[in-house]
């Protein structure tokens, strides 16, 4: 029986929500790793021909990869579970995030191993054990070894994605480039493959040199500032970005897309940008190496590539203040002739969550240097994404102050700033605005 062929295609929307230029979902990584895998881990291995467009559940185009030979994590774990649940998973659903970890990651390697051959069914079908009506043999084609980086992501309802932990897909192109005995297998796909046992492991970039690589997302611009980041010693996961308070600030990864971050300007409303980043065991890259570049003319109205390559200096962190970490923000005092209120409103909604867009006004004859929105859900509703405010949550209770780039407001104007919640659509109450 030939091999079962899966799409593992980029999230869906970013197209769509990108090149219309509607700010980018985003969220704050406030918990460590949930889906620490065992060294190595095994499962089943399927295949996948490509990556989506424009780009991979990393956030990068194909062409960018480190990488031709790519695979992709589970996103789920969720066994004997195929129903639909919010990306990415927030804190309270850790039990059910996969080894994509929301994407936390991608852009590591791994390198793998080829297992056993099913001689029957193992064809993923929900609710169905592996392998049917056969066994798992040994044959020439174990032991076959290929290193391969993380690029997309498995959340589809079937139990390749669902009931097998440490399943891999793979890319068809990467499958006769195993090699054993240094040689290539050659054939091992399609007559050979048929779903096979592999196992894993998380390793160094191999025989990495040069520099990270950093571009422009599709429909980046000044007031929403997303790169990716790509050719990584050993993964990301952080980027921080020089504000313009003179502080680090933590960047928001772009939903899951791991590779993908929204940055602030090191001035207000800016177009010069100071990061640092952060690999997969947390360390600065480089020893705390800066990249400063700035944002090119033809995107100050929104990137029109998918990936628009950013040339920059490096140089060293001066800056010794601890990056910001998200906290409930405290009540500021309000100056005199400030005011501001908020509305807000439910711009979509589907089976187990929604979007609210919240409108902020200067009602003040001053102008505001920033603002904080707070406001009470009704009943167990849970923020999973924001854009255009840093919000905290506790229990029922939201707090949410403005960023950078769209805290200071003239008398009269407005900003917007919106979030995806789970949970049904109800009625906020206490909402209201504190400006400062």
């Amino acid at each position: 029986m030939g091999s079962a062929s899966r799409r593992s295609a980029a999230r869906p929307g970013v197209l769509a929500v990108v090149a219309a230029l509607v700010v980018g979902v985003s969220v704050l990584w406030p918990w460590k790793s949930g889906a620490a895998p065992a060294e190595p881990s095994t499962g089943n291995a399927t295949r996948f021909d490509a990556l989506g467009a424009p780009y991979g559940g990393c956030g990068l185009p194909q062409d960018m990869l480190d990488a031709p030979d790519f695979v992709a994590l589970n996103v789920y774990n969720t066994p004997g579970d195929y129903g639909f649940y919010p990306r990415p998973l927030p804190p309270s659903q850790a039990a059910k995030i996969g080894l994509w970890d929301n994407g936390r990651n991608c852009g590591r390697f791994v390198q793998v191993t080829i297992g056993e051959y099913c001689t029957g069914v193992n064809d993923g079908a929900p609710g169905q054990p592996f392998c049917r009506n056969g066994s798992w043999v040994t044959d020439g084609y174990a032991g076959a070894r290929l290193t391969m980086v993380v690029a997309d992501s498995c959340g589809d309802a079937n139990a390749w994605c669902r009931d097998d932990p440490g399943h891999l897909d793979l890319s068809t192109a990467s499958l006769n480039r195993f090699v054993k005995n240094g040689v290539p297998v050659g054939d091992m796909n399609p007559a050979h493959w048929n779903n096979r046992r592999v196992s894993w492991s998380y390793v160094p970039a191999p025989d990495y040199t040069g520099d990270l690589k950093l571009g422009f997302l599709q429909g980046a611009q000044r007031y929403w500032t997303a790169i990716a980041v790509s050719h990584l010693p050993n993964g990301v996961h952080g980027v921080e970005f020089l504000g313009a308070d003179g502080t680090w600030q933590q960047a928001q990864p772009d939903s899951d897309l791991g590779q993908a971050f929204v940055i602030g300007p090191t001035a207000t409303a800016g177009t010069a940008y100071a990061i640092r980043v952060r690999d997969a065991s947390d360390a600065l890259v480089n020893d705390g190496r800066v990249y400063r570049f700035t944002l090119p003319d033809p995107c100050l109205s929104g990137c029109a590539a998918a990936y628009t390559a950013i040339a920059y200096t490096t140089g060293t962190s001066t800056p010794t203040t601890t990056p910001a970490t998200p906290t409930t923000p405290t009540t500021p005092t309000t100056p005199a002739g400030s005011s501001c209120t908020a509305t807000s409103a439910v711009t979509s909604s589907w089976n187990g969550g929604h979007q609210l867009e919240f409108t902020v006004k200067n009602t003040g004859s001053a102008a505001l240097t920033g603002w904080t929105t707070a406001f009470t859900f009704a009943g167990s509703q849970q923020l999973t994404s924001s854009w255009n405010a840093v919000p905290a949550q506790t229990g029922r209770q939201v707090r949410a102050a403005n960023q950078t780039y769209n805290g200071t407001l003239a008398a009269g104007a407005t900003t917007t700033w919106g979030a995806v919640v789970t949970g049904a659509a109800e009625p906020l109450t206490g909402l209201d605005c504190t400006a400062r």
